[in-house]
């Protein structure tokens, strides 16, 4: 289990058979679903605002999920992948999303259900992305729809996500 932590009198809340692996931390105003996974080094940090997290949600090793004090929490959906490394910050993510390695989504940005980030892009502030969209680049734009395949992937992610998780639990 991870590093938990109260501050400011908030404490972590999480929902049935979540997942936290040795190295990671949550800490704060942070409220987790259901079957959710967070992974080595990553960082769920609800201390300056709250950050909401739906069920069969994963936080991949290295990510860092934060907020703005006072201005812009962070809610993420349900069936959410946000992989290696990528950080979001004070943002909405909604329902059935891939957001990629290395990708940045920053204040006050909107993702769109069934939509994905592309690995290394940079969703700048108050930016809308449209449901069912592929976004990529710095900064951030459309460049296609999500189609079959991709939506494939969306799913098997999220879903793939809390069978990994048990094959650690299984290993203690």
């Amino acid at each position: 289990m991870g590093i938990i932590r109260e501050v400011r009198g908030y404490a972590p809340r999480f929902g049935a058979n979540c997942f936290l692996a040795e190295t990671a931390v949550v800490v704060g105003e942070v409220t987790m679903g259901d079957n959710c996974t967070v992974w080595f080094n990553a960082v769920v940090r609800g201390d300056v605002h709250s950050i909401t997290i739906g069920n069969n949600s994963n936080i991949q090793d290295g990510a860092i999920i934060h907020c703005t004090y006072q201005k812009a929490k962070t809610i993420i959906g349900n069936n959410v992948s946000i992989a290696h490394n990528a950080i979001v910050h004070g943002c909405t993510i909604e329902d059935n999303v891939l957001i990629g390695m290395g990708a940045i989504i920053m204040d006050d940005a909107v993702v769109g259900a069934g939509s994905v980030v592309a690995a290394g892009a940079v969703v700048l502030p108050k930016t809308i992305i449209e449901p069912g969209s592929i976004y990529a680049g710095m900064p951030a734009k459309k460049v296609k729809d999500v189609g079959d395949e991709m939506k494939a992937v969306i799913e098997r992610t999220a879903r793939n996500y809390p069978m990994y998780a048990q094959w650690f639990k299984e290993e203690k």
